[in-house]
Order: structure tokens, then sequence, then C-alpha cells
């Protein structure tokens, strides 16, 4: 039976809600799932994988800085073994943000980093005022309402466009 790892930075936990969404579209397949924390941190051998898929959030606009380091001690490996990226963050919540080539955040992750995914897509997050602490519910009030996007510090809604990643997870299934 193939073996798949997924790995999920995730402050909120949306991301992982993605992971494991993905992980259920693939079928018969043995599924490990980690967090990026876990995964950095551990003695993890990959070699056992037949696919790797990571996902990772982005914050104030950036990726985890573990996601990083986790790319550079497993570059190797990630390269040798078909590897799946997918970005999360709220500016895909705009339509015209969602694809790679139109989203600054992919685009920058995609020429920082020496690990190229053999597939890599971007899906949009859920916004949940009510988990967030004061410091970063305000500042997002504020990023929202410079883009145009909801302010209302009741506002618990997800963006994600599970078709989106309904059609990332075929072309993982379909390359493994």
């Amino acid at each position: 039976m193939k073996r798949i790892l997924l790995i999920s930075g995730s402050r909120e936990g949306h991301t992982h809600k993605i992971n494991e969404f993905i992980g259920q579209q693939l079928g018969q397949v043995e599924i490990d799932h980690l967090s990026l924390n876990q995964a950095y941190n551990s003695q993890l051998d990959l070699s056992p994988y037949h696919a790797i898929v990571i996902g990772a959030s982005i914050h104030y606009g950036y990726f985890p800085k573990e996601l990083y380091s986790f790319i550079a001690k497993h570059l190797q490996k990630l390269q040798e073994i078909p590897s799946y990226f997918f970005g999360v963050c709220l500016t895909a919540r705009k339509e015209n943000k969602r694809s790679i080539e139109n989203n600054l955040y992919m685009q920058k992750f995609l020429q920082k980093s020496p690990w190229q995914p053999k597939e890599a897509a971007v899906f949009a997050g859920a916004l949940n005022y009510s988990i967030l602490s004061f410091w970063d519910r305000n500042i997002i009030r504020f990023i929202m309402l410079l883009t145009k996007g909801d302010t209302d510090p009741k506002t618990n809604k997800v963006y994600t466009d599970w078709q989106d990643v309904t059609a990332f997870a075929k072309k993982i299934k379909d390359n493994f």
C-alpha cells in the first residue's frame, strides 16, 4: 500500500483541515499526518513515503520559518520523492489571487525556496476572529479594511474553495 506524509504548518488549524481533506481524497493509501513543528523537530525519515504533501499558512506576509528550515534539512529527499506544496492565505479569497501566477506570496516562496514541488497551489483560508488574540484580531481587521474584506469582529468564515482543493488532490493522486 502506498504511504503518504501530510505536513501542516497551521496556526489556527485551517491548513491542517485542508490537508486532512486532501488525505481523504487520495483513496486507499496509508497516511501519516504531522505538524510542521513535529516534522522539523524530529528525526524524521522520509524514505518510506511515496509522496509528501506540505501545506503552510501565511501570516503577516510570511510562511513559517520552520517551513524553510524543514526544506533545508530534507531537501535531497524532497527532490527524490514526489512532493507537493500548498499555501493558505486570506488574499486568495479574491479569485484573482488564487493562482500561483497572481499570488505574490507563492511567487516569493517559489523564487526563494531551493525546493520546487511537483505541483503547487494556493488556497483561501478561514477568518475566525473569535479565536484570535486581541492584537491579531485588530491587525487583521485593519488589513481586511484596507483590502475590502470582512471587518466585523464576529466573523467566522471559511473562504476555501473546496473544488480547488479537490482538483489539487486529484493531481496528487494521478501522480502516484
